[in-house]
């Protein structure tokens, strides 16, 4: 309950008409260490700073709890999510211009599904210094006590992880919620890395259905016919439930920037920014809580930057045992259902975890993409869009749009394409790949550390199977360490430990999809083949890398070659020193002439 002295207290700071620049939220009657619901405090003190224009709001040091019970629902389709409606919002910060929120090294615990932070509509926001995490969290993990053929003892810690065996399931119960066991990671106990060559093929493989019991509190024997299942001593994340809310959504906004925060958990992506411009994360890091012994960090992605623009900054943050890729930015790219007339199109969102978004305004401009070759034909100004469905959608064009362009065709939002950096950060082992990048603007990759459990750089783009859309144009990856776990597994996409892998139904060497890529002056400790795997790319230079043979894992990738040019133009490889007997010491041309490769013929060159 409200106080009235605590809210008189929060009036006077207005000192009779003066805005007051800073308040706390201990001026509302919040206080830290008392698990009590932050939720209507921190509502109360937002719209207080929203009504008299102050600019920066306070949390003393410590914990921090917010419920479900009186938070903010409402509607939102958001990027890589599924459509789970209404979220539950705990800290909504919205139609504000200039506003810092400062935890002060404080702990932010959530319970049941929730969204913590929310930036809709604003401008000129700070969000730093705090902690975010649940007590029960939205994904278990367990400790392999032993295996045989026949079953599997986990130890699962039921006061963090509660469940129960439903119809011989292991079913997980949490605050307001119940989802079934359904995925799973292994994690070597010392190195706290995925264990190689499990990836997506999955660390437990059986034939048939797993049947659970419990033979103890917290000890679950799992029966099945098993043709693989993990190491003794090992760690395992338990995946289950949806990806229903993000760590930190921002949308429609712009010069948000979030400094010196751990998110430690969350229910879906880390954080997710969406249609908004210039953004900023230093040292914001997706991790485990290792003070609580935990190996799970973020259910999924750790930063899904999806159509933005301006400059996207990623500066000294951290990755490790996500459940999906570190940073993934691009754009959304949907299909051309019906051409309605010469000015009209009816489009469809794609993918089922992308759709409902404001995808175009007016003035934007808009590429139109010939799926079949990914080759934008034209490009037209929007006068107007409508929605239909939260899937299908009407774009009105300012001019008649090109009649080359049919139905399958793609759509892709030119506007909403940002410049993008990552420097000095550290990229652990995580479920999937490192970074994935598919943006026209200016994009760095400089000072990383690599240790992806797939490729460390991904480039791809598409209108035919996830609609991430954004072929790159200017990239520059440099003085980067790519060490030995990368690409000990296989995820889509991961040919080589730089994977440039677009979708494109119909190659053609002449028609490149992908431009001006410079890899230079990198470290790359390598145990197997690939290091890079180019399919059409027009300007792609590797020089300057040191490569250097590690015996850490076996080898096992089925490409055989060091670098992989696939219709590929432009190609220059030159003053990159050996060191060891590496395997990968040479070059591949596929569909690719020779001419389009000029070398200092260090590495041999197979056609």
């Amino acid at each position: 309950m409200y106080k009235t002295t605590f809210l008189l207290i929060a009036l006077l700071l207005c000192g009779g008409g003066a805005t007051a620049q800073t308040v706390s939220v201990a001026d509302f009657g919040l206080k830290p260490d008392t698990r009590e619901n932050a939720v209507p405090y921190v509502r109360e003190a937002l719209e207080h700073c929203r009504k008299n224009g102050v600019s920066t709001l306070t949390f003393p040091k410590g914990r921090y709890d917010f419920w479900t019970h009186r938070c903010i629902e409402r509607d939102y389709f958001e990027s890589n999510t599924s459509d789970v409606n209404p979220k539950r919002l705990a800290v909504l910060v919205e139609h504000f211009d200039g506003l810092t929120i400062d935890g002060n090294g404080s702990d932010f615990v959530f319970h049941d599904r929730i969204q913590p932070f929310t930036v809709d509509s604003s401008s000129n926001i700070v969000i730093k210094n705090l902690t975010v995490d649940w007590d029960v969290p939205l994904t278990a993990q367990a400790t392999v006590l032993q295996t045989t053929d026949g079953y599997i003892d986990l130890q699962i810690n039921a006061y963090e992880s509660p469940y129960i065996i439903e119809n011989d399931q292991l079913v997980f119960v949490g605050e307001g919620w119940k989802s079934a066991w359904g995925g799973t990671m292994e994690f070597d106990r010392d190195k706290r890395i995925v264990v190689p060559q499990t990836g997506d093929h999955g660390c437990i493989r059986a034939d048939g259905e797993l049947r659970a019991e419990e033979l103890s509190k917290g000890v679950v024997r799992v029966h099945g016919k098993y043709k693989r299942v993990p190491a003794a001593g090992n760690l395992l994340v338990l995946r289950h439930s949806e990806r229903d809310h993000a760590g930190i959504f921002i949308v429609d906004s712009r010069n948000v920037a979030l400094e010196n925060i751990d998110v430690y958990h969350c229910a879906g992506l880390g954080i997710l920014a969406q249609y908004s411009e210039n953004l900023s994360f230093t040292n914001v890091n997706n991790v485990p809580n290792e003070k609580k012994g935990r190996i799970l960090a973020g259910h999924d992605d750790g930063f899904q930057i999806s159509n933005c623009k301006g400059d996207v900054i990623v500066k000294d943050c951290t990755f490790h045992a996500l459940m999906d890729d570190p940073i993934n930015v691009h754009g959304t790219s949907v299909r051309i259902i019906e051409c309605v007339d010469d000015y009209t199109l009816r489009c469809r969102f794609m993918h089922g975890q992308s759709s409902g978004m404001t995808w175009a305004r007016a003035g934007e401009s808009v590429g139109f993409i010939d799926n079949r070759n990914m080759q934008t034909i034209a490009t037209g100004t929007v006068k107007s869009y409508r929605r239909e469905t939260k899937d299908d959608f009407v774009v009105v064009f300012a001019k008649p749009v090109p009649k080359q362009v049919k139905a399958e065709y793609a759509l892709e939002n030119l506007t909403w394409t940002c410049n993008f950096s990552v420097v000095d950060s550290h990229f652990k082992s995580c479920r999937a790949r490192g970074l994935l990048v598919s943006t026209p603007g200016k994009v760095m990759i400089s000072n990383n550390v690599f240790e992806s459990s797939g490729s460390a750089i991904l480039i791809a783009g598409d209108a035919n199977g996830w609609f991430e859309s954004g072929a790159v144009k200017d990239v520059t990856i440099t003085r980067n360490t790519f060490k030995s776990p990368c690409m000990t597994s296989m995820y889509q996409f991961c040919e080589g430990i730089i994977s440039i892998f677009p979708i494109i139904p119909q190659k053609d060497a002449a028609k490149p999809f992908h431009r001006n890529i410079v890899i230079t002056d990198n470290v790359f400790e390598l145990y197997d083949y690939p290091i890079l795997y180019a399919l059409s790319v027009d300007g792609v230079e590797f020089s300057g890398n040191r490569l250097i043979r590690s015996n850490d894992f076996k080898p096992f990738h089925h490409r055989k070659h060091g670098l992989t040019f696939e219709y590929c133009r432009n190609i220059t490889v030159k003053d990159n020193t050996v060191e060891g007997e590496v395997l990968g010491n040479t070059i591949k041309l596929e569909h690719t002439p020779a001419k389009e490769c000029k070398t200092d013929k260090k590495m041999p060159v197979i056609h």
